[in-house]
């Protein structure tokens, strides 16, 4: 794509560069050089605990070379499962430092989650919060694992072959054994895109790829001052734009992290309030509860230090920015962005020295271009303004999925990325979501695969059909509904459904309505239409707010 065929261009934020330059080095590196150069500057506040950086350099060395000494090659993938702290972003530079493959691994997960994404990645290595090691135990015979490293014992666990203690192993004086390790080639990540079944797919994420997409966030924000930036971390740094915008943005930054384990939102009122950050990523549902805060007023003079806010995750309502520019008194600045897993994760923000577009997902980021391509081939460029499936190229693009080469090919044809999401473009190179193309469904931030929950649901012996769809929710974004063809001569209430998905699938799955049928709508061949579901959903809330109205 030449210049002139890049509208974006013309509508780009002041001082943003389009093109920016990318050192060949690696996330450990960049940990080095921030080390060097601001040791003494905090590089995360976790409750009373207060790192800086030299501390936090420190930590990551001891505790790679303890990962060293009991067997942890490069090139191993290694699980790393636990909420946002200290010891999990120090574990995940150490596994880096090793050359190692974080496989991030989602804590709300149970048992035979944790097993498929084990067995599919082939790691031999979890490092596990203590309270979640229960679930890594009652696996260990039926995956690859081999080693389990836990961290946070708050009570003793019987001790057995290939379990070490997290704070033993950082007690390690030697550092460890430097290694090789190509930025442009070697993985960092592998950050899996759903759930249980083969729909989920490990992200390869190469160290230049999670580099470039740091920079390309920084580059955004013109206004960034080196040093000086504090990052409200409350996104899950397991997730991939968590730890972009959050962890690896601020260590790029040598700025310091305010983390916080999980949204409550007293919580993150009062630390706003008593540590005021600048910078504060989030997601749709979280700035809803701001809003609605019975005391939000309270906080006015510490929610204005906040230089910027981005939203992900999930659209962003209109209303919801509105109003947090109204109880900020018109100095909050929320703005949408968009982005995958597959692009590390971040393509497109809206500026932020200008009003959000409405209903736009922004600008495409420093050296990323973007198409709409025709939804019939999915290789043919279409006009402005028509409605084409968005593909994205840069820097930050995924090599592939591990061991999943069709999906490869379907996914990076030509040197694009097709992310499924249906859009449009208009001449001044804004980017707009109409709908997405896969039935993944967005519920609170989190990413929902209706096949996982099928599946599931098909193990009921009363279900003699099932389709799970997302359903619009005022405060989610999106919400499961499950909809169920019984098997004849079989009663069954909602209560029984829900209750039987609790104890077998993480709780943000959960359908949170189930509705019972004598037949699911279809296509000619038989194809059940879900977006026929959902359309139908959607026309009962429209009724419902007619009603309402009148």
């Amino acid at each position: 794509m030449k210049k002139k065929e890049r509208p974006w261009l013309k509508s780009y934020p002041t001082n943003v560069r389009y093109h920016i330059d990318y050192p060949y080095r690696t996330l450990g590196q960049m940990l080095d050089d921030t080390v060097a150069k601001m040791p003494d500057t905090l590089a995360m506040i976790f409750g009373d605990q207060k790192i800086t950086y030299r501390q936090f350099g420190s930590r990551v060395d001891r505790f790679a070379g303890a990962l060293q000494d009991i067997g942890i090659l490069r090139g191993e993938r290694v699980g790393l499962m636990g909420p946002n702290c200290p010891q999990w972003e120090i574990a995940f530079f150490a596994l880096l430092k090793l050359g190692a493959i974080v496989v991030q691994t989602n804590p709300m997960y149970i048992e035979r989650e944790i097993a498929y994404q084990m067995n599919d990645s082939g790691a031999k290595t979890i490092i596990v919060l203590e309270m979640l090691y229960p679930r890594v135990r009652n696996i260990l015979e039926e995956t690859s694992l081999e080693r389990v490293v836990v961290f946070n014992f708050m009570s003793p666990v019987e001790p057995a072959e290939g379990l070490y203690s997290y704070d033993e192993l950082i007690k390690h004086e030697p550092v460890y054994n430097r290694v090789s390790i190509n930025p442009i080639e070697d993985l960092a990540v592998l950050q899996y895109t759903g759930g249980t079944t083969g729909v989920s797919k490990g992200v390869m994420l190469t160290h230049h790829n999670l580099i470039a997409n740091t920079l390309q966030v920084q580059e955004w924000d013109p206004n960034k001052e080196y040093g000086k930036e504090r990052i409200l971390t409350i996104l899950p740094v397991f997730h991939v734009y968590g730890m972009t915008d959050c962890m690896n943005y601020a260590v790029s930054l040598a700025a310091t992290q305010i983390i916080l384990p999980r949204f409550d939102v007293d919580q993150v009122l009062e630390t706003i309030r008593l540590h005021k950050p600048t910078f504060f990523p989030g997601a749709p549902t979280m700035f809803m509860a701001m809003n609605s805060h019975p005391r939000i007023a309270e906080y006015r003079e510490s929610l204005v230090a906040i230089k910027s806010c981005t939203s992900g995750s999930a659209p962003l309502p209109l209303e919801v920015a509105q109003k947090f520019l109204e109880v900020t008194h018109g100095e909050g600045v929320l703005v949408e962005g968009y982005g995958l897993s597959e692009a590390s994760p971040v393509t497109h923000c809206n500026p932020l020295d200008r009003p959000t577009r409405a209903g736009s997902i922004g600008l495409p980021l420093p050296d990323t271009d973007y198409v709409m391509m025709d939804l019939e081939t999915g290789d043919r460029e279409i006009p402005f303004g028509e409605i084409g499936e968005l593909c994205v190229r840069g820097p930050q693009v995924m090599r592939g999925y591990w061991e999943k080469h069709l999906e490869t090919a379907e996914t990076l044809r030509n040197g694009w990325l097709h992310t499924g999401d249906i859009g449009r473009m208009d001449e001044d190179g804004f980017c707009y979501i109409i709908d997405r193309k896969k039935d993944i469904i967005i519920a609170g931030g989190f990413n929902i695969y209706p096949r996982d929950i099928e599946e599931i649901l098909y193990e009921h012996p009363k279900v003699r059909e099932v389709v799970v769809a997302g359903v619009p929710d005022h405060y989610r974004g999106e919400t499961v509904k499950a909809y169920i063809v019984l098997k004849p001569n079989t009663e069954a209430n909602e209560k029984e459904f829900i209750a039987f998905c609790k104890t077998r699938m993480a709780a943000f799955k959960v359908p949170r309505h189930v509705e019972f049928r004598d037949e699911l709508p279809r296509t000619i061949v038989g194809k059940v239409l879900r977006r026929k579901l959902v359309e139908e959903e959607k026309a009962k809330l429209q009724t419902a707010a007619t009603t309402e109205s009148v």
